[in-house]
């Protein structure tokens, strides 16, 4: 008798089914967008550094800084200071290129001084909020109204409206700019009305004050400055005359003295404070920092920041000097009458 194969199938092990909820969920293989993904390489400082050094001297460069730089990029800097003392470097300068670490206004001003020399500002967009609330129409229409009259502007500005203007200043000599015009004649003082109100304080002259600020300035508050006093009792006060708080701060305290930023390291110098607080823009610290290391700086406020003149950086620095760009010119019908107020100033003081 022949067996016959076993036909019963042999049972497959039960298996049960994953529950869903309790299942990773693995995202699917996606391609980076290349449009969105910009991701570059972090810059290597130091390298930056000694591109800037090589340069400057192959192209015979000066690089001039503002007070409200970065503080890598004063650094860098051949001369570090405030608009009155970036003109006279940029007037006495013998170098074939002028790198301006700064905003636009300054450049135009070093390419009034060196009509011959190769101005640049790393950043075009580096503007102030300030420079633009004035116009060379408005101060025309000004001098149609007061025959006569004198402009005093401030040295932030456009160059065609210095070019209407018969003085410039800064905020180291706007009240000696002031004090010697002829006091029988009207004056319009623009366009910083918080510095035009210091000059009237000090110098009992009546003026017509144009109605422009900087921003930044402006938003300093006086509880930012009294808070920074509680919190720090024995600090000095240093308060720029552009800020919007002076007048109030100036009620509570009549004696105080304001001064601009060179002011500034003079001051803390002479005086016998170990701390300070800085009531102007946040870069003024670094300035006051590497000049009067011995003595401790605390900025007004965190937020007290130009943004067009942090736009200057040791990239871009390296960048206009490679390529000789971007290059600030003024016209030379403009360069020629702006050049009046600003010999006036430098003549001055």
């Amino acid at each position: 008798m022949t067996d016959l194969p076993n036909t019963t199938p042999t049972p497959r092990p039960v298996t049960e089914r994953p529950d869903p909820a309790s299942t990773p969920v693995v995202p699917r293989p996606q391609t980076p967008n290349r449009d969105l993904l910009q991701l570059e390489v972090m810059p290597d400082e130091s390298q930056i550094r000694a591109d800037i050094e090589r340069l400057r001297r192959e192209k015979n460069a000066v690089i001039i800084a503002h007070n409200y730089q970065r503080p890598e990029v004063q650094a860098v800097a051949d001369y570090v200071g405030d608009s009155l003392g970036l003109s006279r470097q940029a007037a006495k300068t013998d170098a074939d290129v002028i790198v301006f670490a700064g905003v636009h206004f300054m450049a135009e001003t070093a390419a009034i001084l060196n009509p011959d020399k190769t101005v640049l500002l790393p950043d075009l967009r580096a503007g102030c909020s300030l420079a633009d609330t004035v116009t060379a129409q408005g101060i025309r229409d000004w001098k149609t109204q007061n025959p006569g009259g004198l402009v005093v502007t401030y040295v932030n500005t456009t160059a065609d409206v210095k070019a209407e203007s018969d003085y410039c200043c800064t905020s180291g000599n706007a009240v000696q700019i002031v004090q010697n015009l002829p006091a029988d004649v009207p004056v319009l003082f623009a366009p910083d009305r918080f510095l035009a109100a210091h000059v009237i304080r000090e110098t009992g002259r009546a003026m017509d004050v144009w109605d422009g600020a900087c921003h930044v300035h402006e938003a300093i508050r006086p509880e930012d400055v009294t808070d920074q006093q509680a919190a720090y009792p024995d600090a000095e006060l240093l308060i720029h005359p552009e800020c919007g708080c002076s007048t109030k701060i100036l009620g509570t305290l009549p004696e105080l003295q304001l001064y601009s930023t060179e002011g500034m390291v003079h001051r803390a110098r002479q005086s016998a404070a170990q701390e300070f607080i800085v009531v102007t823009e946040t870069g003024m610290v670094t300035r006051l920092e590497h000049d009067v290391p011995e003595k401790t700086f605390i900025p007004v406020s965190r937020t007290a920041c130009c943004e067009y003149m942090k736009m200057i950086t040791l990239e871009n620095i390296r960048d206009a000097l490679e390529n000789l760009q971007p290059r600030v010119t003024v016209p030379a019908d403009i360069r020629e009458k702006a050049l009046v107020p600003i010999e006036r100033m430098l003549a001055i003081g």
